[in-house]
């Protein structure tokens, strides 16, 4: 069941530039087509005729790839199965992101735990080179056991997280405000498996423990319905798909989005930015007196 929401299709006449993008579809994906395997050496592998990646990572080295297309603007969705048994220690990323020290970024992070101990989903959105709006979560499943969808809706008015189509985290767009908000900068989805025991896990107390190596993480079903970008095409071209593929371009959380997001952030959100008053003495960021469940 979705828990999104489209406005009126009159609504979309405020919004030319989504109206205006290159579309379309990776029905299932192909990730020989889709995605270029970029370190790592023979540690990331594309198999079952591209539908399947696997990460790999060892004493010796991490393992990480990129989507050969950039996007502005889009829904975003790929089943990730991750590490499992003792994954302390390690870190699988997964974020849109672009170039440079005014980069945008939208990041989903898992962040691996001794066995028996659950893994932390981290959060975050940087805009225009500033991030530190950072939430994380506990799952409510097991993420190394089956395969299960994350997903990244970014539109004009919002990004919306959502872990097998349940939304975790909305961020709206508060430009108004003074809020940068990414809207301007294409991205490239990236996912990386590298070792971060000097933090990742309990602050870095936690080990990783060499002995369970390699530890491998798998990705299959990616799907891009978004505005694809190119110096050639910057998203100008009129799309050529429906409405119902598009409605990402208007997605916002209607009322059983919305109590499921609440039902997220009060069961299993372990950490809020906005909530922090120790690390932001001076005052919470501007964003953080708007609801978090609208």
């Amino acid at each position: 069941m979705s828990f999104v929401r489209s406005r009126k299709l009159s609504s979309m006449l405020l919004f030319p530039l989504l109206f205006a993008c290159l579309m379309r579809a990776s029905k299932g994906g192909n990730f020989f087509q889709d995605f270029d395997i970029t370190w790592g050496d023979q540690r990331a592998k594309i198999l079952n005729g591209g539908q399947l990646l696997t990460l790999s990572l060892d004493k010796a080295s991490g393992s990480g790839f990129q989507s050969k297309n950039e996007y502005l603007f889009g829904r975003i969705d790929m089943q990730i199965k991750l590490v499992a048994g003792n994954s302390a220690g390690t870190v699988t990323a997964y974020y849109l992101s672009s170039q440079g020290s005014t980069h945008d970024e939208i990041d989903f992070e898992f962040l691996g735990n001794a066995t028996g101990e659950p893994y932390i989903l981290h959060t975050n959105v940087f805009s225009q080179g500033k991030g530190n709006r950072e939430q994380q979560f506990y799952l409510w499943f097991d993420p190394t056991k089956a395969f299960h969808a994350y997903s990244i809706v970014w539109n004009q008015q919002r990004i919306i997280f959502l872990v097998d189509n349940i939304p975790i985290r909305v961020f709206h767009n508060l430009e108004s405000i003074g809020v940068p908000f990414p809207n301007k900068q294409a991205m490239r989805i990236h996912s990386s498996l590298w070792d971060a025991d000097d933090w990742a896990t309990r602050g870095g107390l936690v080990k990783t423990d060499w002995t369970q190596a390699p530890f491998t993480a798998s990705y299959r079903n990616f799907k891009a319905n978004a505005c694809i970008w190119s110096p050639a095409s910057p998203c100008t071209s009129t799309s050529p798909n429906s409405v119902q593929d598009n409605a990402w371009q208007v997605q916002a959380l209607d009322a059983p989005g919305r109590n499921r997001l609440r039902w997220v952030q009060q069961k299993y959100m372990i950490y809020n930015y906005c909530t922090d008053l120790k690390r932001f003495p001076q005052g919470l960021p501007p964003e953080c007196k708007r609801s978090r469940f609208l």
